[in-house]
C-alpha cells in the first residue's frame, strides 16, 4: 500500500486490516500519520509494517519491494495510491513541475509492478488509484490529470502482460472525497459543496466507499475483471 498513512490510503489499509491482512504501509514524509495508521491496523485485527520510501526514486521502489519480500516472502495485493501534484494550468507548468508530477503519480506503478511481479503468483492483484481528472478537464489539474490518464493506460497494458500469470491489474477512479487536500485548494470547501449538490443522491464519496471497491477488486470474486477503470463517484460523472 503506497501512500497509506492518510486519507484514502489509510481507509484502504484499514479495510484490509479488518480481514486480518498483513499491511505494508508506505509513506514518504508524514511518519506520524503512518504510525497512527499502523496502530489502527493492529487494532482492527491486521498486522502492520511501515516502510518509508520516496517513490520518485527507482532505487527506493526496489528497496520497498525488497523489504516486502524479506518480511513476507510474497505479495498478494499491490495498491498504488501515493500521489501528489502541482495545481496549475497547463500553460503555467514548468518542465520540472511536469516531470515531478509524472514521476510521482504515474511511473511508480510501472516500477512497482515490475518488482512486485517476482513476489506474486496466480491470483495476485495490482490496483491503482486514479481520479476523474484523467477524463475530464478540471481547472488547475493539468499535470495531475494527465498523470492519472497515464496511470489508467498503463493499467490496461500491464493487465494484458500480467494476464497469462493469473494476475489482474485494474484502477479505481474516485470522485471528490473530503480529504485534507481540499484545504490546500483555493475555495476548496465551496468546490466540494458544489460537487455534492451536483451528485445524484447529494452525497460525496467517502474514503471507506473507495476502500470497499479496492477490497472487492482484491478478492477472488473479481478474478475476471481485468484492465478496467471503475468509477466510484456516486454518479457525478454521468451528468453532462
Amino acid at each position: 500500500m503506497t501512500g497509506g498513512g492518510r486519507g484514502i490510503g489509510r481507509a484502504i489499509a484499514l479495510r484490509f486490516a479488518e480481514a486480518g491482512a498483513r499491511v505494508f504501509v508506505n509513506f514518504f514524509v508524514n511518519r506520524e500519520a503512518a504510525e497512527k495508521t499502523a496502530r489502527d491496523i493492529e487494532l482492527r485485527g491486521g498486522s502492520a509494517h511501515l516502510v518509508q520510501a520516496d517513490l520518485k526514486e527507482p532505487a527506493e521502489i526496489k528497496r520497498l519491494i525488497a523489504e516486502v519480500g524479506r518480511v513476507a516472502g510474497q505479495l498478494d495485493v499491490l495498491v498504488s495510491n501515493a500521489a501528489s501534484g502541482v495545481l496549475k494550468e497547463g500553460l503555467e507548468l514548468s518542465a520540472k513541475q511536469w516531470d515531478w508530477v509524472l514521476s510521482t503519480n504515474a511511473r511508480p506503478l510501472l516500477l512497482l509492478s515490475q518488482d512486485a511481479a517476482r513476489l506474486m503468483t496466480a491470483g495476485g492483484r495490482i490496483i491503482a488509484l486514479s481520479s476523474l481528472g484523467s477524463q475530464r478537464v478540471i481547472p488547475g489539474y493539468a499535470a495531475v490529470g494527465v498523470s492519472k490518464a497515464a496511470l489508467e493506460a498503463l493499467s490496461r497494458y500491464l493487465a494484458v502482460e500480467f494476464g497469462a500469470k493469473g494476475i489482474t491489474v485494474n484502477a479505481v477512479s474516485g470522485g471528490a472525497v473530503a480529504t485534507d487536500v481540499w484545504h490546500m485548494i483555493p475555495d476548496g470547501q465551496q468546490a466540494l459543496e458544489a460537487i455534492r449538490a451536483r451528485t445524484p443522491g447529494n452525497t460525496l464519496v467517502t474514503p471507506e466507499a473507495i476502500a470497499d471497491v479496492v477490497f472487492f477488486l482484491a478478492s477472488p470474486a473479481a478474478q475476471f475483471i481485468q484492465g478496467q477503470v471503475l468509477a466510484v463517484d456516486g454518479g457525478y460523472s454521468l451528468l453532462a
